[in-house]
């Protein structure tokens, strides 16, 4: 067990004049403290703290192309560059009032941000932080009136291409980075999309709907196509139980042409064929599920849960669709992320102050980590995947 507390100053673990890669490296959200941890994987270590990150409740990690620096998007509107091997802030900018998360670039070279306050995205030079370009995210209301809309679901597609959600506008965008002028394309959807996933091979943009039953599914081969409605019973159901998270899209498991995804204020993970959208299962869970992420090799899903049952995480073999274990790494589990082969996942329990690092093979856990109120777990191999 290795482990920091309060507010050490980075000690490194390793002589600063000895090389080393960054495969192998991440950042753990400390939500309270406005701090990160800068770990590594193979050796279950904490290389150092980074503070000055301003609010992070909500956090989330994009990582450069050589996994050098991390972005990390605060919900103050702060973006911040952060060099893992020096453990430093590079840069850090406020550039908007609220924001809720970003995206890379394909190739690296822009940095975009969504923003509640005042609305939009915008997007930055990789490298020094400048702004590049600013999408207000306008369109008229109710009373004709040009506004600007929260926008959420961000996330990068093949082609140099940023995608987007319109919160109040019921709409989704695209932002074509590689056209000589960046070029934006509009799209009718469902009503008052909350969040959005892109499919590991960039083709389905899917956002889920606030407002409504059924996802609104852009199909980024055929855009021409426009949105189409899928799932339209997604959060119908019997009685429905008060739901105290909205899940995250972004922890939709697609796994052997299958999607494993949340069910809204139901004990259930939903089955569906990637074909035709049928849906094909409901699994029996626990509690209201948040995360539903698939392993790499896609042969186990990880299931974290919200408030109260939140203490445990469940485990489902992908091909029998059953719960094969049932753990308990803490009080107030938040985010999951397997390391970038699968032969572990790291597990943050918020009110336990603790990592702790699973073998996928036996179940058991390997290593803890103390952090003060951990959230989000983000591995540089983000770096080299679509939609991360």
């Amino acid at each position: 067990m290795v482990g920091l507390t309060g507010c050490q100053v980075f000690t490194p673990a390793l002589p600063p004049h000895e090389p080393m890669g960054t495969g192998d490296l991440g950042l753990i959200i400390e939500r309270a403290t406005g701090s990160v941890l800068v770990i590594n994987t193979s050796r279950h270590t904490l290389l150092g703290r980074v503070e000055g990150l301003g609010d992070l409740s909500h956090a989330s990690v994009v990582y450069s192309r050589d996994g050098r620096y991390g972005y990390v998007f605060g919900r103050d509107g702060g973006l911040t560059k952060v060099d893992l091997l020096t453990r430093a802030i590079v840069n850090r900018v406020i550039q908007s009032g609220n924001s809720i998360g970003g995206a890379i670039s394909q190739d690296g070279r822009f940095v975009a941000v969504s923003n509640y306050e005042p609305g939009g995205v915008k997007v930055f030079d990789s490298e020094t932080l400048e702004l590049v370009m600013n999408i207000p995210a306008s369109y008229s209301d109710a009373e004709g009136k040009t506004v600007q809309s929260k926008t959420v679901g961000l996330v990068d597609a093949p082609g140099n291409r940023f995608v987007f959600s319109l919160f109040d506008a019921d709409q989704i965008w695209t932002l074509d980075m590689a056209a000589p002028e960046p070029a934006v394309r509009r799209f009718d959807a469902g009503d008052a999309p909350y969040d959005a996933l892109i499919t590991p091979d960039g083709r389905h943009y899917i956002a889920g709907l606030f407002g409504e039953d059924g996802l609104s599914l852009l199909d980024l081969w055929n855009p021409e196509q426009g949105v189409t409605e899928i799932l339209p019973d997604y959060g119908k159901g019997e009685q429905k139980l008060p739901v105290y998270k909205m899940p995250h899209l972004e922890g939709w498991a697609i796994a052997d042409g299958r999607a494993f995804f949340p069910a809204v204020g139901h004990h259930q993970v939903l089955v569906a064929k990637m074909d035709d959208w049928s849906l094909v299962d409901r699994i029996p869970v626990q509690g209201q599920p948040v995360f539903v992420m698939a392993s790499p090799d896609n042969r186990q899903i990880w299931v974290s849960f919200a408030h109260p049952k939140n203490d445990v995480v469940q485990v489902i073999d992908s091909q029998s669709r059953k719960i094969i274990r049932t753990l308990a790494p803490g009080e107030a589990v938040l985010h999951m992320e397997f390391t970038p082969r699968g032969e572990e996942v790291w597990v943050s329990a918020r009110d336990s102050n603790r990592v702790t690092v699973y073998s996928t093979r036996t179940l058991e856990p390997v290593a803890t980590l103390d952090a003060e109120k951990p959230s989000g777990i983000f591995f540089t191999s983000r770096a080299h995947a679509l939609g991360l």
